[in-house]
């Protein structure tokens, strides 16, 4: 199953060899428009959040994503959905590159998610309190015990667990060497895990960036699901190794996916 969302609202990007300054353009002003569509909403969803409204933080989430990603006339393809039609709660491990990932998922995964995040994000304001009080995930290694009570709540109420198995973004378009963390959390919680490749995030905004590269195309794998209620507490490492070489063979055929499209061009 492959579901291909058009999320560009805006004119179709420009092809022609002498179009880098209008797309410089058209990325700086798209750059603007996110952090200008930034401050309300983030306000709003901190707000939500402070009266208990994570649900309302979620809608705010999601409408934030779209509006950056329509802006910046980006297309977003999703592949194998079908793998979790069956599920309930389950943890997407997946790769990480840009922060395009968090907006591809936040605007279109079709079922609720929540973040794990690491701790040192709640310093950011209004951003940090709202995703405090969205319930996301937020990770201190020293009270891991809440994380996995937080997790086990969030799968309770029916939502799925994103987690950036490498521990931060990486730019040289390679998955690298996953943390332990997602099959930790997996086996606390008894959750299938789910992998998931991410590419072409990088060529939008790789990490440092300050402009984004408008008009391009991500494309989003997901791939069967492991289930982890058989497995012991000490085959957190082979979980993990697991996971790793799954994300990695999706991303080499969504690589190949990507330069099979080019061609055709």
């Amino acid at each position: 199953m492959e579901q291909n969302i058009e999320s560009s609202q805006t004119a179709a990007p420009p092809r022609a060899e002498g179009d880098s300054l209008l797309r410089l353009c058209w990325g700086a002003a798209a750059t603007l428009l996110a952090v200008l569509y930034t401050i309300p909403l983030a306000i709003a969803a901190a707000l939500s959040g402070a009266i208990g409204q994570a649900r309302g933080v979620a809608w705010l989430g999601r409408l934030w994503a779209r509006m950056i990603i329509r802006t910046a006339g980006v297309k977003v393809q999703f592949e194998g959905l079908h793998h979790i039609d069956h599920l309930g709660s389950f943890i997407l491990v997946a790769n990480h590159q840009s922060m395009f990932d968090i907006l591809a998922l936040l605007a279109y995964f079709p079922r609720p998610i929540r973040f794990v995040a690491k701790k040192e994000l709640l310093k950011i304001p209004v951003f940090g309190f709202a995703l405090k009080h969205g319930n996301h995930i937020v990770v201190d290694r020293e009270a891991g015990g809440q994380a996995v009570r937080k997790a086990i709540d969030v799968a309770k109420s029916g939502l799925c667990i994103v987690f950036f198995a490498e521990g931060h973004r990486f730019s040289d378009n390679h998955v690298h060497r996953f943390n332990p963390g997602a099959a930790w959390l997996a086996l606390q919680t008894r959750l299938p895990c789910v992998p998931m490749a991410i590419s072409g995030s990088l060529a939008i905004m790789p990490r440092g960036a300050k402009v984004v590269r408008p008009g391009r195309t991500m494309r989003v794998i997901v791939g069967a699901p492991i289930d982890t209620e058989s497995l012991a507490a000490s085959e957190r490492n082979k979980l993990t190794r697991q996971l790793e070489q799954a994300v990695r063979e999706l991303f080499a055929r969504s690589a190949a996916a990507a330069s099979t499209a080019h061609n055709r061009l």
